[in-house]
């Protein structure tokens, strides 16, 4: 399982101090099962072009504290902790996410067991992503649902769709930002001390993570909760 952060600020603040309490929170995290995440990480920053930039690396997190300085100040970022699944998958950093495909990015952690669906993808992670993509495309607002409730929905939908075809979600939380918010799925049927997601809002910070990190006063979700801001 894996641990993210979307980070949404009124100024542009610099990840540095971030990047460092969540390396820490990554390295102590274990799960239930013992689990770390080790496989790797990635970080995406929206430049002042508003286009997404992507760094990914094969190590640690907490091995490659040497890159927190080099990432520029910016409004929005996500950061990925990466722990493969299975054996076949580690060391392909093609899987490390965020997942960016402009003008937005994709960050997943979750553990799904016998979905039905036909999905193109190698992993869950870009299975799901593929469906959260498709989803969006094709969104067609209810006559009660403003367009701006878009990405709203479409994780609402994605949701539905794969507890109606997996024969078991411990957890799926999504991550989703377009660079005008960051949004996130929170929903686990297991194990809320490791799957659930954790927030802070106030008026100059926005601030979705998977675990408590630094000296936030962070808010719990409930299962199934989709945070929007």
């Amino acid at each position: 399982m894996c641990r993210f952060l979307l980070l949404k600020s009124k100024k542009a603040v610099s990840p540095k101090q971030f990047l460092v309490e969540f390396s820490e929170m990554a390295e102590k995290s274990k799960a239930f099962d013992g689990d770390w995440q080790g496989d790797g990480w990635g970080f995406s920053w929206l430049d002042k072009k508003s286009s997404w930039k992507l760094y990914r690396s094969l190590k640690p997190v907490w091995k490659d504290r040497s890159t927190f300085s080099s990432f520029p100040k910016t409004l929005f970022f996500a950061i990925h902790a990466r722990s493969a699944s299975f054996p076949q998958h580690k060391g392909n950093i093609e899987f490390n996410q965020p997942y960016v495909n402009n003008p937005a990015i994709f960050v997943f952690n979750g553990y799904l067991k016998g979905v039905s669906l036909s999905i193109p993808g190698k992993i869950g992670a870009e299975k799901i992503w593929y469906l959260l993509r498709k989803t969006l495309k094709e969104y067609r607002p209810r006559g009660d649902r403003p367009l701006g409730e878009k990405p709203i929905e479409a994780l609402e939908q994605v949701k539905n769709l794969l507890k109606k075809n997996t024969k078991q979600i411990q957890a799926l939380n999504i991550g989703y930002s377009d660079g005008e918010k960051i949004y996130a799925l929170s929903y686990y049927t297991n194990h809320p001390e490791y799957y659930q997601l954790r927030y802070v809002k106030n008026h100059d910070l926005s601030l979705i993570v998977s675990e408590p990190m630094g000296d936030y006063k962070f808010h719990e979700t409930s299962p199934g909760s989709i945070l929007s801001f």
